[in-house]
C-alpha cells in the first residue's frame, strides 16, 4: 500500500467513526442554532415602531397617527441632539422647508413611509456598526473557532491515546507509515470541521436573506468569506499539535495535563478577541499572530479596520507558521507514538525517530 492509499484509508476510517459521534452531532446542532439566532435576533430587536424627535407640531401629529413614538422638542437642533445622544431612533427636521429625516447609521423605514412626501434622509454616522452586531459578530467568530478547534482537536488526541492504550497502534504502524496515519487523522478532522463551518456559514447567510436584511448580508458576507480559509489553515496547524499531544501519553487520564498548553493557546486568543475587539492596536497585533488571526483578521475586515492587502499577508504568515508547526507536530508524533512505557517528554519525542523505535521493536 502506497502512502496516498494509506492516507485515504485512515481518513475514511476516521470519518466513519467521527461522523456518528454524539459530540460532533450536538456541536453541529448548537452552532446551527447559534447561526440562526445571530441572523434573526438583530432583525427582531430592530422591529417595532421607531422613536422620533420632532419640533414641528403638525409633523408630530402625523407621526403619532402612524403609530410612531414621538418626542416633541423645542427646535431642530434639539431633535438632532436627541438622535446623537441615542434617546431616539430618528428625528424629523424641517428648517422652514421640506422635512428631512436624521438617523445615526440606518434610515428608519417606518419614519420615512409615515411622511406624506418622500423626505431626504441624512445619516449622522453612516459608518457606525450596529451595537448588537458589534457584540454578536466577534463572539460568533471567536466561539466557532474556539469550540470547533478544541472539540475536533481533543477528538484527534483521544483517538491517538486510545490506539496506544489498546496497543492497536503497533499493528497500524506495521501496516501504515506513521506520517500517513497522522495525515489521515488530520485530513478527516479537517474535512468534518470544514463541513461544519460551511454549513454554519450557509445557514447564517440564509437566515439573513430570510429577514430581508440585504445591508447586513453585504456587511458580514465578506468577513465570513475570509473566516473560512483562515479557519482551515488554523485548524490544520493545531490538529497536528493535538495528535502529537495525544502521542505523548498512554492513558486518557493523562491527556488533559499534557494538552493544557495547547488548550491555553486556543483559549487565550478566544478571550482576547471577545474582550478587546474594540481595541484597534491590539486587534491589529492579534490579526498577525497565527493562533489568533483566524478570528481577529475577519473581525477587523468586518469593522472596516483592515486594508485590502492585510488578510492576504496575515493568511500567508499563517500558512508559513502552519507548515513549521505541522513539521514539529509530525516529528513529535513519530518519536512518541510507539513509546508505551509512560508519558514522554516533548524534547525526548522530538529527538527520537520512528526508525529507531521500529528497529528496537524488531530486535
Amino acid at each position: 500500500m502506497n502512502t496516498s492509499s494509506a492516507i485515504r484509508l485512515v481518513a475514511a476510517r476516521e470519518l466513519k467513526v467521527k461522523i456518528k459521534d454524539k459530540t460532533f452531532l450536538i456541536s453541529t446542532i448548537f452552532f446551527l442554532l447559534f447561526a440562526v439566532g445571530s441572523a434573526v435576533v438583530p432583525a427582531l430587536l430592530a422591529g417595532g415602531a421607531s422613536s422620533v424627535a420632532v419640533a414641528d407640531s403638525a409633523a408630530a401629529t402625523t407621526l403619532r397617527d402612524k403609530g410612531l413614538e414621538v418626542t416633541q422638542v423645542g427646535d431642530d437642533a434639539a431633535a438632532e441632539q436627541a438622535v446623537r445622544a441615542g434617546d431616539v431612533d430618528a428625528a424629523v427636521v424641517t428648517g422652514g422647508g421640506d422635512p428631512k429625516v436624521l438617523a445615526m447609521d440606518e434610515a428608519p423605514n417606518d419614519v420615512v413611509e409615515a411622511l406624506s412626501a418622500e423626505p431626504q434622509v441624512q445619516l449622522l454616522n453612516p459608518d457606525a456598526v450596529d451595537p448588537i452586531l458589534a457584540y454578536l459578530v466577534p463572539f460568533g467568530f471567536a466561539i466557532v473557532f474556539f469550540f470547533t478547534s478544541l472539540t475536533f482537536g481533543l477528538q484527534i488526541a483521544q483517538s491517538v491515546v486510545e490506539e496506544k492504550q489498546t496497543r492497536i497502534v503497533e499493528i497500524l504502524v506495521a501496516s501504515v507509515p506513521t506520517r500517513a496515519l497522522l495525515a489521515g487523522k488530520v485530513i478527516a478532522g479537517g474535512l468534518l470541521a470544514l463541513a461544519q463551518i460551511a454549513l454554519i456559514a450557509a445557514v447564517t447567510v440564509a437566515g439573513i436573506q430570510l429577514t430581508d436584511n440585504g445591508a447586513l448580508l453585504s456587511l458580514i458576507g465578506p468577513s465570513i468569506g475570509w473566516f473560512i480559509p483562515f479557519f482551515v489553515v488554523g485548524f490544520v496547524m493545531l490538529a497536528a499539535l493535538w495528535a502529537a499531544a495525544g502521542a505523548l501519553v498512554n492513558r486518557l487520564e493523562d491527556l488533559n495535563g499534557v494538552s493544557m498548553p495547547l488548550q491555553l493557546v486556543v483559549m487565550l486568543p478566544f478571550f482576547a478577541v471577545i474582550f478587546l475587539s474594540d481595541n484597534k492596536p491590539v486587534m491589529t497585533l492579534l490579526s498577525y499572530i497565527p493562533f489568533s488571526a483566524p478570528t481577529a483578521m475577519p473581525l477587523r475586515f468586518f469593522f472596516g479596520d483592515a486594508a485590502g492587502w492585510e488578510p492576504v499577508v496575515s493568511l500567508a504568515v499563517m500558512v508559513v507558521a502552519a507548515a513549521a508547526l505541522i513539521a514539529v507536530g509530525a516529528r513529535v508524533y513519530e518519536g512518541s507514538l510507539l513509546r508505551t512505557n509512560g508519558k514522554s517528554s516533548f524534547g525526548a519525542a522530538f529527538r527520537d525517530r520512528e526508525s529507531k523505535r521500529l528497529a528496537e521493536l524488531n530486535n
